[in-house]
C-alpha cells in the first residue's frame, strides 16, 4: 500500500530540484533520506522534508512495515511563477521569472 506526500508552491527551479530527484528515485527510504542530507544542493533539504512526510505518513497505518519502504515514485512539477522586471541599458527592462516547483513524493513496501 503506497503513501503519498507533495509539497506545493516551493520557491527553486523545477529543473534543479529534478536533478536531485532523479538521485533518489526507486532508492530505499531510509538510504533516500540519508543521501539527501549530505548532499549540497538547496533542493535536497526540501524534498528530503517531503520524503520524510512520505514516511511519517506510512508510519501511520498499522499494515506496513516502515523498514521496508522504497521510493516508488518522485515527480517534481512546475508551479506558478513569479514574474519581475529588471532594467536593462537605453530604458528597456528583461522578465525574470521566479520559478516554483510542486514536490510530490509516493512511497511504497518493497
Amino acid at each position: 500500500m503506497e503513501t503519498r506526500a507533495v509539497a506545493k508552491y516551493i520557491r527553486i527551479s523545477p529543473q534543479k530540484a529534478r536533478l536531485v530527484a532523479d538521485v533518489i528515485r526507486g532508492m530505499n527510504a531510509e538510504k533516500a533520506v540519508t543521501t539527501l542530507r549530505f548532499m549540497p544542493k538547496k533542493a535536497a533539504r526540501v524534498i528530503r522534508k517531503v520524503l520524510e512526510s512520505a514516511v511519517a505518513n506510512a508510519d501511520q497505518m498499522e499494515s506496513i512495515d516502515v523498514d521496508t519502504l522504497y521510493v516508488k515514485e518522485i515527480t517534481v512539477d512546475g508551479g506558478p511563477m513569479l514574474k519581475r522586471f529588471s532594467p536593462r541599458a537605453q530604458g528597456r527592462a528583461t522578465r525574470i521569472l521566479k520559478r516554483t516547483s510542486h514536490i510530490t513524493v509516493v512511497v511504497d513496501e518493497a
